[in-house]
């Protein structure tokens, strides 16, 4: 290896730790100054328990019959009516793969 290639390793590597040197201690001070917890202000970034707990509950309205998730008849019937209803909006669609299918008017959206 001659001397000039033997520097530009030597420029590459010293370069590479630096960079990791120098970030590792900008996140550091971020983090012990409590200048990360400004993030809160943006959606998504560390989340306030109330946040959380609201993402992770279920969407659906449906009551099962005991914790274990068993349910009865009646409810699975139910279940299977309102299924079978949702089925029919989406056939109902004569061509789900056009344009119109995305309009303002299709998905509910108002017009201005």
């Amino acid at each position: 290896m001659t001397k000039g290639g033997k520097n530009l390793v030597i420029l590459g590597v010293s370069a590479t730790i630096i960079a990791v040197a120098t970030t590792t201690a900008s996140l550091i001070v971020y983090h012990n100054s409590g200048d990360i917890y400004i993030d809160r202000s943006r959606p998504g970034f560390l989340p306030d328990k109330e946040e959380i707990e609201s993402r992770t509950k279920p969407e659906n309205n449906y009551k099962f019959s005991d914790e274990k998730g068993d349910i009865s008849e009646e409810e699975f019937d139910e279940y299977l009516l309102e299924l079978e209803e949702l089925q029919k909006n989406l056939e109902a669609i004569p061509d789900p793969y056009s344009p119109t299918s995305i309009s303002d008017d299709a998905l509910g959206i108002p017009a201005e």
